[in-house]
């Protein structure tokens, strides 16, 4: 039978280095039962039988938090063997909270005090001796970075947990506390297990609504409440927190003995620049800069061009030897075994350019992540999250928000992949559905191709999509945290900063392949079968009352055609109610790029630049500039790719909150776009009709929601504890 061992501790106290340490390439990674809170378990390198699970790091066992609830529950529900907590050596006092409640749970507990390099580095000094006493638990020194007691620990508690009723030591409260306790266990009866009753009995003490739920037959604790609280003149929760620091308090000074020093840490002094009022954020863009400009255009267009203009192109330069690409290789080779024309072109534009247009993004995603996964290891990205929140919480946004909205300029998959840093549930959700609203590097042809082919090139096209983009967030944040779901303060910000230092090879490594093992595995395999039913509606269609494979100039037969015919007229208050800008837009959702070579077929062009500068002039005179920008602004703000939708459901990890994202993307995007044609219109042309007073109608719709006031917050409570259950 096999051993289960579960990591705890506090956010940054490095359990994630140690797991990956402890496990190696022994990791299953997934997400938990119903939540979007990433999960990962392993085995113990050396022991088959031992595995080991990475809770989210948390500050408390109280169920404030979405990780918070996991962990929770997973430790009252699982029952692992074995508690492995790992506490930040460097901030111990801290971190002890935590510990004296997993302590609670009648769970054996070893305790492994981290960063003890560092510690001894600063001059303090942590007595283990005193503190396994003290606790009651085992304690042992580790450095999860330089890999320095990590089997020792590990050894002990898989001894531990092979040690059968082994029930430890439980630090004790003030007696006015401990006599409440007593009775509330003696009325738990048979109704929980001896072990357990301790942890309940507290929680029924702190009138924890998701423990009571949970029981049976809850005992009747009011009267002993009731007692407490007025002896001691407080409500109980704040009675047992408080009654942790105090136990905590007790023992720190006999278990550390801190250094006279006083000078600054070196991380005190870098942070006095870059979280600096005036320096943050020039530095932070400066930095991102670098990064960007290594990733998306350097070294990673580079190897991006030659996936996609060599590797997946015609000709392809492998070691200095010229070799045909991937597409031509393949046609040469089905032309020569006769393959049917139908089967040639499914697996050549079908399957082998839906594989290519996945692969394309790969490498300037793994550069991107490389240097993602190196700035928050080495702390940097926690202080960024903190620089933003000053201006991201006046628009009902946590400053974690700001950082998967930058990744999202890149690429929409990763942005919203980066969604998973923000604890609290409803700021998470919000930024999964406003992040694709920023352009990404795959919206760039089509803001290419309407700046060209209807302003003439004019410069201020490209920045006002970004401006649309950001606006579209600003007032999607103000609009939504005014509605029942949404609504209340964004999440006290609480986040720890912890010591700047130089993240190891592996763990920056394990992270980007992590990251970009994901995309290709998830956005790939959605973007290649949606390619492959493109292809098919584009080139089948009924000719003469014969379905059959169509000619380049028999598109206008193709379900695609007929497709797009039917939705057309929905586009017609837009400016572009004709079947080929309905069928473009479609085809945007498969890969946003896709628009402008639609563009490039449905004009009988079989192949077009980036910017669609071949067929210029065709775009220009089927619509006008004011249905051109209308255009322009639906594709930006609108449901975005496919591989982007799938990162969304993933994210979500509810079909409803999937829907509703879509759907709210779309609508957003349909009314601005009529605002936009209609009042451009009538601007430009004096025309007035039906739909623009419909347009000004929405307008001032819109401009209610932006200004109306809140509602009260004791009505748009979201309970938490609630969506760990959510299917």
């Amino acid at each position: 039978m096999s051993i289960k061992i579960a990591l705890a501790g506090n956010p940054n106290c490095g359990k994630t280095t140690l797991f990956n340490a402890l496990t190696g390439s022994n990791q299953f990674v997934g997400n938990w039962p119903g939540v979007t809170v990433e999960k990962k378990e392993g085995k113990l390198k050396g022991h088959k039988d031992v595995i080991i699970m990475d809770l989210p790091g948390i500050y408390s066992l109280s169920p404030y938090t979405l990780e918070e609830v996991v962990a929770r529950n997973y430790l009252i529900g699982e029952r692992p063997d074995a508690i492995l907590n790992i506490v930040d050596g460097t901030n111990i006092e801290r971190n002890l909270y935590l510990s004296t409640q997993l302590m609670e749970l009648g769970i054996p507990v070893i305790m492994a005090v981290n960063m003890m390099d560092i510690v001894e580095k600063s001059g303090d000094k942590i007595h283990i001796n005193k503190l396994s006493e003290k606790l009651g638990c085992e304690v042992v020194e580790i450095s999860a970075l330089k890999g320095t007691g990590i089997q020792k620990a590990a050894e002990k508690a898989v001894a531990i947990a092979n040690q059968k009723n082994n029930k430890p030591p439980v630090h004790k409260f003030a007696a006015e506390v401990e006599s409440v306790l007593d009775s509330i266990e003696d009325k738990l009866g048979n109704d929980v297990p001896e072990e357990q009753k301790r942890f309940f009995a507290i929680k029924l003490l702190e009138k924890d609504e998701k423990i009571q739920s949970q029981m049976k037959r809850v005992p009747d604790v009011t009267e002993e409440i009731t007692r407490i609280e007025r002896e001691l003149d407080d409500d109980t929760e704040s009675i047992i927190t408080n009654e942790r620091y105090v136990y905590i308090s007790s023992i720190i000074d006999q278990c550390l003995t801190r250094s006279m020093k006083n000078k600054l840490t070196i991380s005190d002094k870098i942070d006095r620049i870059v979280t600096n009022r005036f320096l943050a954020l020039p530095i932070f863009a400066a930095v991102m800069f670098i990064v960007y400009y290594a990733s998306v255009t350097t070294v990673g267009s580079w190897a991006t061009d030659w996936v996609n203009d060599s590797l997946f192109g015609d000709e392809m330069n492998l070691f200095g030897l010229q070799l045909p690409g991937i597409p031509v290789m393949a046609e040469s080779f089905l032309t020569a075994i006769g393959c049917a024309d139908w089967l040639q072109g499914l697996l050549v534009n079908g399957i082998i350019a839906g594989v290519g247009a996945v692969l394309g993004f790969v490498p300037q995603m793994l550069v991107l992540f490389i240097f993602l996964a190196f700035l928050e290891s080495c702390g940097y990205m926690a202080r960024v999250a903190f620089i933003m929140d000053r201006v991201f919480r006046k628009f009902g946004l946590s400053g974690k928000s700001f950082i998967p909205m930058l990744i999202g300029s890149g690429c929409g998959v990763p942005g919203i992949m980066a969604s998973r840093t923000i604890e609290n549930d409803r700021d998470r959700k919000m930024t999964i559905m406003t992040t694709t609203f920023i352009p990404c590097g795959a919206k760039l042809p089509i803001i290419a191709l309407i700046a060209g082919a209807l302003f003439d090139g004019a410069s201020w096209v490209a920045p006002s999509a970004y401006f649309v983009g950001i606006a579209a967030i600003i007032c999607s944040g103000i609009i939504l945290k005014k509605t029942r779901m949404f609504a209340g303060d964004p999440a006290p910000f609480v986040m720890e900063l912890p010591a700047y230092h130089m993240p190891t090879v592996g763990n920056v490594l394990r992270s980007m392949w992590e990251r970009g093992w994901s995309f290709i595995k998830k956005a790939g395999t959605i973007i290649l079968l949606s390619t492959i039913v493109v292809w098919f509606a584009s080139y089948f269609g009924w000719v003469d009352g014969q379905f059959r494979m169509l000619e380049a100039m028999e598109l206008d037969h193709s379900i695609l055609a007929k497709l797009g015919s039917t939705i057309s007229w929905l586009f017609i208050p837009l400016g572009w109610g004709n079947w080929k800008s309905a069928v473009a837009a479609l085809t945007g959702l498969v890969a946003k790029e896709n628009v402008v070579g639609t563009f490039g077929i449905l004009y009988g062009f079989a192949e077009v630049a980036e910017d669609g500068s071949e067929i210029w002039g065709t775009l220009a005179g089927s619509m006008t500039a004011v249905a051109a920008y209308s255009f322009l602004v639906f594709n930006l703000l609108c449901a975005p790719c496919f591989a982007a939708m799938g990162a969304i459901k993933r994210e979500m990890n509810n079909t409803r909150w999937f829907w509703f994202a879509v759907g709210y993307q779309t609508l957003l995007a349909y009314i601005v776009a009529l605002c936009v044609y209609q009042v451009g219109t009538l601007i430009t042309t004096g025309s007035f009709g039906f739909f623009t007073v419909v347009a000004f109608a929405l307008i001032a719709g819109f401009i209610y929601l932006l200004v109306r006031p809140e509602k009260a917050k004791s009505e748009s409570k979201v309970k938490l504890t609630s969506i760990a259950g959510a299917k």
